[in-house]
């Protein structure tokens, strides 16, 4: 397989580089890409010893690096582009364009996309990461209340990742409730569950998926077992469909896929404005 080192520049966090970065990487298959992210690049000497450290990689595969960067300093930008590498910004790739067409100048300021300037967003996003930790597994459920949406679905189907990416990305105030064999064997929601039937959303997961899960988890246990995994799935989705409860499998979807999904699925709107 091919390898290829792959850099990650930014100003502040580096976040916005990687994902336009690697959404693009990912329609070429066959390459190895070796990740580096240098965040808060943002001043000359950081620059210079980034723009080493580009060139120093050259000799590891002996090919030229990518690098995808967000800079705003055009004097931090022309440094990193005396690099040797195949050199993308996305700022300069895109701003002018804008320019022209809102035939307005852009401000040139670090840190707009992921920096505290929206205060409501900001705290918004807190109280909703907050709310999905507090109400994680079924810890808690006096508050349900408060929620927007509660996950339900079998231990191990990826009901806390999709709660927390819900609240970061989208500022949901997502808990979750596993449906245990207790519950299943009973062929009944849970009695908490009852009075918040239009907040709840199933996860179901293939029985081998969830199989070898549970094995890295709890290995040769009876919880593991292919048999068990078979039993609760198909158990939690006949009480789904019993229930009218609307649901997608977690199978061969990344966590930001079934919370976008969810999203559209319940139509539950983004607080983070």
């Amino acid at each position: 397989m091919k390898r290829r080192v792959v850099f990650f520049i930014s100003d502040r966090t580096g976040i916005t580089a990687e994902n336009l970065g690697l959404s693009l990487l990912s329609q070429f298959e066959g390459i190895h890409f070796t990740q580096v992210t240098l965040p808060f690049v943002d001043s000359i000497e950081k620059a210079v010893a980034a723009t080493n450290r580009i060139n120093q990689s050259i000799s590891a595969d002996g090919h030229k690096p990518i690098v995808f960067a967000t800079i705003v300093s055009s004097e931090i930008r022309d440094i990193l582009q005396g690099s040797n590498s195949c050199y993308i910004d996305f700022f300069q790739t895109f701003i002018p364009t804008l320019e022209e067409e809102l035939s307005l100048h852009s401000v040139n300021v670090m840190g707009r996309s992921h920096g505290v300037s929206n205060t409501h967003a900001y705290n918004t996003r807190i109280e909703a990461v907050n709310f999905a930790l507090n109400y994680d597994d079924g810890a808690r459920t006096s508050g349900y209340d408060s929620a927007d949406i509660i996950l339900i679905g079998v231990s191990r189907c990826g009901k806390t990742p999709t709660s927390l990416y819900l609240a970061m990305q989208f500022g949901i105030r997502a808990a979750n409730y596993p449906i245990t064999e207790e519950d299943l064997d009973s062929k009944a929601l849970p009695k908490i569950l009852k009075s918040h039937h239009k907040k709840l959303f199933g996860l179901t997961i293939d029985p081998k998926r969830l199989h070898a899960i549970r094995q890295g988890r709890s290995p040769d246990s009876r919880y593991a077992t292919l048999s068990q995994c078979e039993h609760e799935v198909k158990a939690v989705e006949n009480l789904f469909m019993h229930e009218n409860i609307p649901f997608l499998s977690s199978t061969n979807l990344s966590i930001e896929e079934i919370a976008t999904k969810l999203m559209v699925i319940t139509g539950l709107q983004r607080k983070l404005r």
